[in-house]
This record gives C-alpha cells, sequence and structure tokens, in this order.
C-alpha cells in the first residue's frame, strides 16, 4: 500500500469536493493549499502510477442531455475476458466496466447513446463482435447520494 503525504490526502479531497471549475484548475488548487502547481501534478502523477487515482473527469446526467444509458452485463469466458474488455472498451459510449465474482454474470459495463435506437444498435453490435449475448438493464429510477471519502490522518 502506498503511503499518503499530507498533501497527497489535501489533493484527493480537493478533487472530489472543491474542484474548480477554470482553465487552470490545478493551479487554483495549489494556490488554495498554499503549494506551486507543479507539487500538485507531482501528486496527481504519484497517485495514478500507484492506481489510487484512476482518472480525472467531470460526471454527466446523461438523461438531461437527452442521452439514454443502461447497465450491461455478459457472462464471458474466462480465456476471453481481456479480449471481450477491449472490444467493449473501444466503444465511446462506455463508462465504466468491471469484472465480478459472479456465476451468471462477470463482465459488467454503462453504456450511454445520444438515442434509445443507437443504443440498441450499439449493444447490437457488440454482441455480434463479441459473440456474447449482452443483457441491458435500463434504469428505471435513478437514484443518486453525493459521495466523497474524506482522507484524513
Amino acid at each position: 500500500m502506498t503511503k499518503l503525504s499530507a498533501l497527497d490526502k489535501q489533493v484527493l479531497n480537493r478533487v472530489q469536493k472543491d474542484f474548480p471549475l477554470t482553465v487552470h484548475p490545478f493551479e487554483v488548487m495549489a494556490e488554495a493549499m498554499g503549494v506551486s502547481e507543479a507539487q500538485v501534478m507531482d501528486s496527481i502523477r504519484k497517485m495514478k502510477t500507484a492506481g489510487i487515482i484512476r482518472r480525472i473527469g467531470g460526471i454527466f446526467d446523461t438523461p438531461k442531455m437527452g442521452y439514454h444509458s443502461t447497465l450491461c452485463a455478459c457472462k464471458v469466458p474466462q480465456d476471453r475476458i481481456d479480449a471481450v474488455a477491449a472490444l467493449i472498451n473501444m466503444e465511446k459510449g462506455v463508462t465504466h466496466n468491471y469484472l465480478r465474482d459472479n456465476d451468471v454474470f462477470n463482465l459488467w459495463f454503462t453504456l450511454s447513446a445520444p438515442s434509445k435506437p443507437e443504443l440498441k444498435a450499439i449493444l447490437s453490435e457488440l454482441q455480434q463482435k463479441t459473440g456474447l449475448v449482452i443483457n441491458s438493464m435500463p434504469a428505471t429510477k435513478v437514484f443518486k447520494i453525493k459521495v466523497f471519502f474524506e482522507v484524513g490522518e
């Protein structure tokens, strides 16, 4: 396990809760924390390399943007998991893709598209490319919670 410095913890808290919406967000963060932008960037780079941070990016409310999304699941043979995951990940509308220890469905992903017909077409194409049945489970009601993982001593 990687030991986090006080700066690393500060950076993690800020990117989760107080990320500045500006052209130079890391400069603004650094100024607020009393450090240099280079120190913030080095901290982020170190945590990305260690796998603590996977990505930093926006999360959009796709329905409000007119998009349609669905949670998908399929059963992939062990020897094909990497190849199937790579095919799925090539689709630009995939936001998450993960393996679960489950006998029925072991590969899960979320998919968004500008319309229901496009969503259906993408799923059909993925099924054709993978040769697998992909189960689509669109949400009927969304329950959102704001998650913040306070990183402290």
